[in-house]
C-alpha cells in the first residue's frame, strides 16, 4: 500500500505550494491570503521508485469551537488520523507563533511519525535563522522552499525513512495470478457493505480485520464458479460480515488504497441521490489508476420510471468518460441483476490482461489508417507505420510512426475503437502512446 503523508500547519505557511510540489500538479489552489484551502485534498505522488499519497488540509487551528475553522480542524484531524506521517509546515519568515505551539502540542500528544520543515527558507542560514523552531519540540528542523523546490527530494525521503518500508521492487510478481482482487468503491451509505454481505453470506464466511495501520486493507477471500476472488471493502468490514450502515465512515484514504491494490473495481452508485461529484470524483480516480471498472446502480427497486431515465441520463453526461465500462442496475438488499455483475467483473479483469499480438494490432492499424489517414498538420501528414502491445492491466499499444506529435485526441479514439472492438476490451481503460522515429537527417551538421 502506498503510504500516506498528511501536510498540517497553520493558515498561509504554503502547504498547498508544498502539496502542489510533491504531486507534481496544480490541483491545490495558491493565493496569498490565508485561509484558501478548507477541505482535505488528495493526490499521488512519485520520488524515484517510491510512490506515496498526499493530503492538503486547511490551516488547523486545535481549540477552535465554533464556525469554519471549528470545521477545518476537524478535517485537519482527520487527515492526520489516516496519514502514517505527518509533515508540520511552519512559516521560516514569520517565525514561531503561539499557533505553532498549539499544533506542536497536538501532534506530540499523537505519538505518530512527524516532520517539522521550515517553508519558504531560501537564503536563510539553516543553523542560526531556524533554530527558534526547536522550541516546538518535534526534533530537527528542515529548511524548504516549497515555491523554488529547495529541499522537496529530501523532505521526501525523510518522512518515508521513518515508515521503514521496504523498497519497492520492479520484478515483484503476484503471489496468485488466478485470484481477481475486487474493491467496491462508492460514497456513504450506497450499499457497499449489504452487497459484500449479500455475496458471502453471513453463515458461511468469515470476514476479517487486517491488523496495523491505516495502510491495511479489509480483504475477504470468496469462491464462485470455481474463481477465486479477494473482496476489498473500503466502508470497513466487521467479524462475521456484521457490518452496521450507521457506522460506516468513508475514508478517502482507504478508498485510494483500495482502488490501487485491485485488478478489478466496482464503483456503486445509489439510484435514490443520482450521480454526485463525489461519484465523478471517484471514477475518475479510477480511470487515473488505469483499472478495469463495472458500474453499478444499487437501490434500482427503490426509484420510480421518470428517476431511472434521469438517472440513466446523468450517467451518460458525468460519467461519459467511462463509457467503455458495463453498466448494471441492482438491487443488493433483494439480491437483483447480481449474476450479470459477476460476468462484467471476470469479462473486466480478462481485459485488462488480454494480450495482443504485434502482427494483428499492426493490420488494425494500417486498416483504420486506409480506412481514414489523420489530419494532415501544416507540409506534413502523420504517418502511423506499426504497432505493439506495451504493457497490461491497463493494456497499453505503442504505435510508431513519423510526425506522430500531430496525431489529434480525435483520432486517437478513432483508433482506440478499432482496437477495442477487435480484442473485446470491455470494462477496462486502454492507453495508446505515440513514438515517433528519430530522423538521423535533421541534427546533422550543415556547413
Amino acid at each position: 500500500m502506498k503510504p500516506v503523508i498528511a501536510l498540517v500547519g497553520r493558515p498561509n505557511v504554503g502547504k498547498s505550494t508544498l502539496f502542489n510540489r510533491l504531486t507534481r500538479s496544480r490541483d491545490a489552489i495558491v493565493a496569498d491570503f490565508a485561509g484558501l484551502t478548507r477541505d482535505r485534498h488528495y493526490g499521488n505522488g512519485k520520488q524515484g521508485k517510491r510512490e506515496y499519497i498526499v493530503i492538503d488540509t486547511g490551516g488547523f487551528e486545535p481549540d477552535a469551537v465554533s464556525g469554519i475553522y471549528r470545521e477545518m480542524a476537524k478535517q485537519t484531524q482527520q487527515a492526520v488520523a489516516e496519514a502514517d506521517v505527518v509533515v508540520f509546515v511552519v512559516d521560516a519568515r514569520a517565525g514561531v507563533s503561539a499557533q505553532d505551539h498549539e499544533i506542536g502540542k497536538y501532534l506530540r500528544r499523537l505519538s505518530k511519525p512527524c516532520v517539522l520543515v521550515a517553508n519558504k527558507a531560501e537564503g536563510m542560514l539553516e543553523g542560526v535563522q531556524l533554530s527558534e523552531f526547536y522550541e516546538l519540540g518535534l526534533g530537527d528542523v528542515h529548511g524548504i522552499s516549497a515555491a523554488h523546490g529547495q529541499g522537496i527530494r529530501d523532505l521526501v525521503d525523510i518522512a518515508l525513512n521513518l515508515l521503514h518500508l521496504p523498497e519497492p521492487q520492479d520484478d515483484a510478481e503476484p503471489l496468485d495470478k488466478s485470484t481477481i482482487r475486487l474493491a467496491v468503491a462508492g460514497r456513504p451509505n450506497v450499499g457497499k457493505s449489504t452487497l459484500i454481505n449479500t455475496w458471502l453470506g453471513e453463515e458461511r464466511l468469515v470476514a476479517f480485520d487486517l491488523p496495523g495501520t491505516t495502510r491495511d486493507t479489509i480483504s475477504v477471500p470468496f469462491e464462485r464458479n470455481g474463481q477465486r476472488f479477494e473482496l476489498i471493502d473500503t466502508a470497513g468490514l466487521r467479524r462475521k460480515g456484521r457490518v452496521f450502515e450507521a457506522i460506516e465512515k468513508f475514508s478517502v484514504v482507504k478508498t485510494l488504497q483500495a482502488i490501487e491494490s485491485a485488478n478489478v473495481v466496482l464503483l456503486l452508485l445509489d439510484a435514490t441521490q443520482g450521480v454526485t461529484d463525489q461519484d465523478a470524483h471517484i471514477a475518475g480516480y479510477i480511470l487515473e489508476s488505469g483499472r478495469s471498472v463495472v458500474i453499478a446502480v444499487n437501490k434500482w427497486d427503490a426509484v420510480d420510471d421518470y428517476q431511472k431515465q434521469l438517472l440513466e441520463r446523468s450517467i451518460e453526461t458525468r460519467l461519459a468518460f467511462l463509457k467503455f465500462a458495463s453498466l448494471h442496475f441492482i438491487s443488493a438488499k433483494k439480491r437483483q441483476g447480481l449474476g450479470p455483475l459477476w460476468a462484467s467483473i471476470v469479462q473486466g479483469h480478462k481485459a485488462a490482461m488480454c494480450k495482443m499480438s504485434t502482427p494483428v494490432l499492426t493490420r488494425l492499424l494500417l486498416e483504420a489508417v486506409q480506412f481514414q489517414s489523420p489530419k494532415r498538420a501544416g507540409m506534413f501528414r502523420p504517418k502511423l507505420r506499426y504497432a505493439h502491445q506495451g504493457g497490461m492491466n491497463p493494456p497499453v499499444i505503442v504505435i510508431h510512426g513519423n510526425s506522430l506529435e500531430h496525431v489529434t485526441d480525435a483520432y486517437k479514439r478513432f483508433l482506440e475503437g478499432r482496437f477495442r472492438k477487435e480484442f473485446d476490451l470491455v470494462g477496462t481503460p486502454l492507453r495508446i502512446e505515440m513514438k515517433t522515429s528519430h530522423n538521423p537527417f535533421t541534427d546533422g551538421d550543415d556547413s
